[in-house]
């Protein structure tokens, strides 16, 4: 099982893109963030006439998660539970093939200190109480997704120039790691445990062509998922094409 996580920054500009990569990658599972399309506009079409399955959640202009699929997807809940006033589209679960999966659009926080920042910090509440409760069904999870969070410093081109920044802010790297202390394990570190891996290059200021990233997209398995991961990494070609997305897909694959 191939499951991968990708911030496509716009599915309407990069659906051909990304049905692409899918295919080219034997992707079994991809979990999308930052849609950008409200659900009446979003190109299922596409991906159906490909015989793919795919659940969404959207709003106007910003945020919005999806998941495709080569299999049925099936008990799917939209939104993170905890605030019945939050209406940004930014998490998205559902079930495929036995395995729980998440897509977390996590908040950018900045600036911080600030509102912004404050609800970043809630939101990562909600999403360890989601965890923990999630790890009780005893079910292979998989949370992944662009979470705005920059676990380490060897994960930023410039740690010291980011210093300050929402994504490296100690508060919200305490927040990350308070969900893997609940027994998730970070996909690509289980496997990868030293080396420089980065999901995130800024369209500005040629920080593709210099290698400038930050590594702030992650996919954590539960201990049930985990006994099963083979293998995990980022695959960078994407960014490298035509109108990418500033972000490449992160991937693991699970054994049978």
């Amino acid at each position: 099982m191939h499951i991968a996580s990708w911030n496509v920054n716009s599915i309407k500009v990069r659906s051909k893109l990304v049905l692409d990569w899918f295919n080219k990658s034997n992707c079994d599972i991809l979990l999308i963030q930052e849609t950008k399309s409200q659900d009446h506009n979003f190109p299922k079409d596409s991906f159906l006439t490909e015989g793919l399955n795919v659940v969404f959640h959207g709003q106007k202009s910003y945020n919005g998660v999806a998941i495709i699929s080569r299999h049925p997807i099936t008990n799917v809940s939209i939104g993170l539970p905890g605030d019945a006033l939050d209406d940004q589209a930014r998490y998205l679960e559902a079930t495929v093939e036995g395995i729980r999966v998440a897509t977390i659009y996590l908040p950018n926080g900045n600036p911080a200190p600030g509102p912004k920042f404050d609800y970043k910090i809630s939101w990562m509440k909600r999403l360890f109480k989601q965890s923990y409760d999630l790890l009780k069904t005893e079910m292979p999870i998989i949370l992944g997704g662009d979470f705005n969070v920059i676990p380490e410093d060897i994960d930023c081109y410039d740690p010291a120039g980011w210093e300050g920044d929402a994504l490296t802010n100690l508060q919200a790297r305490a927040a990350f790691r308070s969900v893997i202390n609940l027994g998730y394990s970070d996909a690509l570190r289980t496997v990868h445990q030293t080396g420089v891996f980065y999901t995130y290059w800024d369209y500005q200021a040629g920080a593709w062509q210099k290698d400038n990233g930050l590594r702030i997209d992650h996919l954590l398995l539960s201990p049930e998922a985990a006994d099963r991961l083979s293998d995990a990494g980022v695959d960078s070609e994407p960014r490298g094409n035509v109108q990418p997305s500033d972000h490449a897909p992160v991937w693991c694959t699970l054994s049978d």
